[in-house]
């Protein structure tokens, strides 16, 4: 007998599967239908209060089996206090460390330079110039700085400056920590368009905008206490950095 439920079980499942699949194509084609504006990516069934996750680019959203309404906001597991909805977005905005354009970016170490983070930054950005001057006292890293000017025209010529400077780590240094002016040639071949083009395919939207060796980013200055745990526990993690040169 217990054979049999089993198997009657396991056919239920397999049954169960296409008609899931029809239900979340359908609310998804009922979302499309009534925000024509904010083009749906997926739709799945969620274990909270009957819900649908809807992703539109890198946002999360919840709605009903009918698409009656759209939740904006975050679902707070009451019994691990963890914030769900958080948590999916950092999994939806993963970034593969090792696939980063590092030929783009300028390398600065400091110390054994054991531990590695990549920032999408522009040289105008204050938030910027801030994270820079703490970071510059945390010790055996490997900072990869990909210059993204997206404030202004400004920040697109002095990029390229920067870049085109014969020593660009120190250049980035004088701009964004000593507050120095950056001078000379800023016609030479740059990666500012690969660069932008990059970001904007990974919907990278303001700086700073930090990416760690697992493949999680982060949006915004960090507190350096938060930064050096994350650097502690994303060194080693899923994505292997070993391309990074």
């Amino acid at each position: 007998m217990k054979i049999i439920a089993a198997a009657a079980a396991t056919l239920s499942l397999l049954l169960a599967v296409p008609g899931q699949a029809q239900d979340l194509e359908r609310i998804k084609s009922e979302l499309r239908k009534k925000v024509p504006e904010a083009p749906v990516d997926s739709v799945r069934k969620v274990p909270y209060g009957g819900l649908f996750e809807v992703t539109i680019g890198s946002e999360v959203f919840y709605t009903d089996e009918n698409a009656s309404f759209l939740v904006l906001g975050s679902i707070v597991d009451l019994k691990t206090k963890e914030n769900v909805t958080e948590l999916r977005m950092r999994q939806l905005n993963k970034v593969d460390f090792a696939q980063l354009p590092f030929d783009s970016a300028i390398k600065i170490v400091r110390g054994n330079g054991s531990r590695k983070v990549a920032i999408f930054e522009d040289p105008n950005c204050g938030y910027c110039k801030r994270f820079e001057r703490d970071l510059a006292g945390v010790n055996d890293i490997t900072v990869y700085v990909f210059l993204y000017p997206i404030l202004s025209e400004g920040s697109v010529v002095k990029s390229k400056a920067i870049w085109c400077s014969p020593d660009k780590g120190k250049a980035w240094m004088d701009v964004m920590v000593r507050d120095m002016a950056v001078s000379g040639d800023s016609t030479c071949a740059n990666p500012i368009d690969k660069n932008l083009a990059f970001g904007q395919g990974k919907r990278i939207q303001g700086t700073p905008t930090i990416i760690f060796e697992d493949g999680e980013r982060v949006p915004g200055v960090m507190v350096m206490a938060d930064f050096e745990k994350k650097l502690a526990s994303a060194k080693g993690g899923t994505a292997k950095s070993a391309s990074a040169k």
